[in-house]
Formats: C-alpha cells, structure tokens, sequence
C-alpha cells in the first residue's frame, strides 16, 4: 500500500506542484488542486495529470480530488518617484525578474497610466492579456515574471486623457485579476497624484521603494514621495539611486553628470535604508529598448539589480513577508 510520502513524491514528478495530499485513508485517497487563477478551460488537463499521478498508487482506494481557488491576495510593493526621468519603469521591471530569480513568486504592474513601458521592456509589446469572470489574466514573459500594463488597456500610440476616477478603476483591474503570484512589484506614474492615492487607500501596499537620481531637485522630490507613504502608513524599504555615475567606455574615466552619492546621503538623513545604485550605462538602455531585463543575467548591471532585490526580500522577510 502506497505511503503518503510516496504520493507526494508523485505528484511532484508529475510536476504538479498545485496538487496537495490532503487526507489518506485505508478506503479513500483526497487530494486537493488549487486553480486559482488558470483558466477554466484549463482544468481538466491539470486534474487528469494528478489522476495520472497517483492513480497507480491507488491500489483499492478510492480517489478524490478536489479543485480550489481560494487564495490570499498578492502583496504589493509599490515603485515610486517624486518625479519623472529617473528610471523608476527600469527599475520596477528589473526589480521583479531579480525577486524571481531569488526564488520569489514576483509579478509586475504598470500602473504608469500617462507613460506604460513595461511590456516594452519586457519584450511583449502589442501582448493583450485575456479576461474571464470579468478579470484579466496577467500576460506571461520570458523572465518569470507575469504582468498587466496600462498600455494593455488602450491601443497603441493612442493618448490616454482619463480622469482620476477612471484611470483608478483600471488600476483596480491590474491588481484584482487572476494574480498567481505572492508579490506584485507596482510601477506607480512619477509624483503623489490620484493613481497613488488610489493605490494606497484601496489596494494599501505592503511596503514602497523609492527611486532618484542623485542630483538635488530629484532628491527633494523623492522626500515627498516618502513623505506621501509616511502620511498613509506604508513603510518605506529603502531608497535606490539610480543613473550613478558613468563611465566612458573610450576612455575609461568615471564622471557624475547627475551628481555623487546625493541618494545614499538623503537615505541617511531620513532614517532609511540605501538599497544600492544602478549605474548610468548605455547596456541598460539598449538591452532594456530590446526586451531583455539586464536582471536576467549576470552583467555588472545585472548584478547592481540582484543586490537591490537581495536587500528588499531581507526586508521582507524580517517583516513578516516569508517567500
């Protein structure tokens, strides 16, 4: 007679990670499948994969498997920026693809209503996600990293001139869809306007990272963004600095065009942690005008990514928010 540990076994090769052995009797074995979020058409072929799994195991038992979608929702960590022109979209997107690589189950929403570029860096432009029971499903990428945009909702080259109520109803479509993952990474359009008070009064996020470049004026602008989370009771992680010196690939020599440090001294200055710098590099902007995330691979710019993701998930994981 089959051992529970037999049938997880199973299960797992049959890769049917959603399948848990709820119950094993001496008549009867139960089985639970969570389907939250696949698509109805869908489940059939994952029950028969569970039945194909631990049907040999069965002996004279009976099985019964069960198909749940209950579930809890996303965490959501919000990107935000005083101001715009500071990489807040590059960071988001590469963000999300560094905590999936960390193991993390990321996904991304561009709530950017006036600039949506995620599916362009994600290389998925002109990608419309599907709808079911009146809620989206989020569009899958090369990365790991499921995601719904803002350009997904309004056609291409098309002006978006919506009023608060209106573009807050299609930031509650992002995030009330059918979301496997844990963590939603939120790109929030640049200032502290109606998306973001949208944001944390119906969606209130689990935490926020803050993005500026390091000259003065983005420095003062990225104090009110963090000033905003303050006032409505969401923790700040930390503050990144992005566009932090370049080097010239002529001739080697390291110049600041936006300043030095300016983000790492006002991290300090209000209590917060610095959760590193991204480099200004020609190689984020021609890989990210490709599609291609440098956080999905292990360049230096890569790695400046993984480093910032490494410090969210130590926040995270310290508050309370396990993997």
């Amino acid at each position: 007679m089959a051992t529970s540990e037999a049938i997880e076994t199973a299960l797992r090769d049959a890769a049917a990670e959603r399948a848990r052995l709820v119950r094993l009797d001496d008549d009867a074995i139960t089985v639970t499948v969570d389907v939250a979020g696949v698509k109805a058409s869908d489940h059939d072929a994952i029950e028969q994969a569970v039945r194909g799994a631990v049907e040999p195991l069965r002996g004279e038992r009976k099985l019964r498997i069960a198909l749940t979608a209950e579930r809890s929702k996303p965490r959501l960590i919000a990107v935000g920026s005083g101001k715009g022109g500071v990489g807040k979209s590059t960071l988001a997107a590469n963000l999300a693809v560094a905590l999936a690589r960390r193991g993390r189950s990321a996904g991304l929403v561009d709530a950017d209503i006036y600039g949506p570029s995620v599916p362009t860096l994600l290389g998925r432009e002109g990608v419309k996600p599907e709808a079911e029971n009146q809620k989206l499903h989020p569009v899958d990428s090369d990365y790991g990293v499921p995601f719904l945009s803002m350009g997904q909702l309004v056609d291409a080259g098309q002006a978006v001139a919506w009023r608060g109520p209106m573009a807050g109803k299609a930031l509650t479509q992002l995030i009330d869809a059918h979301w496997q993952a844990k963590e939603l990474v939120v790109d929030l359009p640049p200032g502290t306007g109606d998306i973001q008070l949208s944001m944390v009064q119906s969606h209130k996020p689990a935490a926020a990272v803050i993005v500026s470049t390091p000259q003065d004026l983005a420095l003062i602008d990225a104090t009110r963004a963090i000033t905003f989370f303050d006032k409505a009771g969401v923790p700040v992680i930390g503050l990144v600095e992005n566009m932090a010196g370049y080097v010239c690939p002529h001739c080697g020599e390291l110049s600041d065009p936006f300043g030095s440090g300016g983000a790492e001294a006002a991290a300090k200055a209000l209590d917060l942690p610095f959760l590193g710098r991204v480099p200004l590099d020609i190689a984020i902007r021609t890989a990210s005008d490709a599609g291609i995330p440098p956080a999905a691979g292990d360049s230096v710019q890569g790695r400046a990514f993984l480093s910032i993701a490494d410090k969210v998930i130590d926040w995270m994981e310290g508050h309370g928010h396990a993997a």
